[in-house]
């Protein structure tokens, strides 16, 4: 008895160890990128070349932030970036809320066809259909209407209407994975609930506005969370919509080119790319910083949410 309680004991050490192990590195990945650009955005530009300075500055200086505020223009990216992720981030929750519900409760047929490509948006990478999405953003017609009424196509390319569409139509980044999740959460929803509300005269619509729709909190907060936060740091579909707006990620590809020419000393002289690089990581870290901000105050909500949805098990 005495020895299978030993034997207990160690397994329980065991996993624990491992466990603690698991969590060190995962928070050393994370945390250590983090750190490192905190400690070189306050070095003064001396510490750079000093041997003994690591992590911990000698000088400490704000000239990097404020170098990478004024090349990035950053309190008015900031206020586009959060406009545009605030706006693809509501109409994808109501799009993928609509579209979620229609596959869990609605029976109709192709629903099942349907569902399989909702799922191969999932698998397929973007990159596949980005040329062809791309012509029809330049040359916009909306099935020929615009080209009938006006004479002439739209081109919705350097504008917020690519993400405002994309956003309705529940086709915007990650879309799919945000059907499933209010898919999977609203079959868990028992049908009773529906049945009570269609026995009082309310409709479909009526059903899921005052029934389904309040339940269903945990996938809502899940998907705004996921759906801002990809919107934020997306690098992908935003370089290539708006080449020419202020937004963070479009700043922090140009922010090399920029810094360069902003920090050259003369006409014929180099930057020094050293310099250039703690100017730069002071960027990404001033890019990140809102969505750590954020991050502190919802984190216990996110963390319910994501339980309740059974996205972890």
């Amino acid at each position: 008895m005495d020895r299978l309680l030993s034997l207990e004991s160690w397994k329980r050490w065991l996993w624990s160890f491992v466990r603690l192990t698991l969590i060190a590195g995962l928070s050393f990945v994370i945390l250590y990128p983090i750190l490192q650009k905190i400690s070189t955005a306050i070095k003064s530009k001396t510490d750079l070349y000093s041997p003994i300075v690591i992590w911990i500055p000698q000088n400490y200086s704000l000239d990097n932030i404020k170098q990478a505020i004024a090349i990035m223009d950053y309190w008015q990216t900031l206020l586009n970036t959060f406009a545009l992720s605030s706006t693809t981030t509501v109409l994808t929750a109501a799009s993928c809320a609509l579209a979620g519900y229609a596959f869990a409760r609605l029976k109709f047929k192709g629903s099942k066809l349907l569902f399989g490509g909702v799922i191969l948006t999932i698998m397929v990478p973007p990159t596949t259909i980005l040329i062809p999405v791309y012509l029809n953003l330049k040359d916009f017609t909306l099935m020929g209407l615009i080209p009938l009424l006006t004479g002439k196509s739209v081109n919705l390319l350097n504008t917020y209407w690519p993400f405002i569409l994309t956003s309705i139509t529940a086709n915007s980044l990650r879309a799919g994975l945000y059907i499933f999740i209010f898919r999977q959460f609203f079959r868990g929803v028992p049908k009773e609930v529906e049945e009570a509300a269609y026995m009082d005269g309310a409709g479909v619509g009526q059903t899921f506005l005052r029934i389904m729709l309040p339940n269903a909190m945990p996938a809502i907060v899940t998907v705004l969370l996921f759906s801002f936060v990809w919107q934020w740091n997306d690098s992908f579909f935003t370089t290539t919509y708006l080449t020419s707006s202020k937004v963070m990620s479009t700043q922090l590809a140009s922010l090399p080119y920029n810094l360069s020419i902003f920090l050259q000393d003369g006409a014929s002289s180099k930057a020094d790319p050293f310099y250039l690089s703690m100017v730069q990581d002071t960027g990404i870290l001033l890019a990140i910083l809102p969505l750590i901000i954020l991050y502190l105050f919802v984190q216990r909500y996110f963390v319910e949410s994501i339980e309740r949805t059974g996205l972890v098990g």
